[in-house]
C-alpha cells in the first residue's frame, strides 16, 4: 500500500457521470473541481517550531479538490491521486 509523506494525501478519484437535462456531458465540458474518496493521510507538515501540524482530513472522507491538482500515479492496477492537504477545497458530507 502506498503512504503519503507530510502534508500529502492519497485519493481516489471518484468518476461520476454528468448529465444537463438528461444529456452526458463530454468529459471538457465538465465542471473543474472533482471528488475522490481519501485512501491515506500522511502525518502532516512540521511547522517552524517542528511540532506536527493536524490534517484537515481523514481516510475515508469525500473530499472535492480542483480538476489539476496533484500528481496521478497508478499502484498494482488501480490510478490515484496525491494530492497536498492545502490543496482540498471542501469536504463533501
Amino acid at each position: 500500500m502506498l503512504k503519503p509523506l507530510g502534508d500529502r494525501v492519497i485519493v481516489q478519484v471518484t468518476e461520476k457521470e454528468e448529465t444537463v437535462g438528461g444529456i452526458v456531458l463530454a468529459s471538457n465540458a465538465k465542471e473543474k473541481p472533482q471528488t475522490a474518496e481519501v485512501i491515506a493521510v500522511g502525518e502532516g507538515a512540521l511547522s517552524p517550531e517542528g511540532k506536527r501540524l493536524p490534517m484537515s482530513v481523514a481516510k475515508g472522507d469525500e473530499v472535492m479538490f480542483d480538476k489539476y491538482a496533484g500528481s496521478e500515479v497508478k499502484y498494482e492496477g488501480t490510478n490515484y491521486l496525491i494530492l497536498h492537504d492545502k490543496d482540498i477545497m471542501a469536504i463533501v458530507k
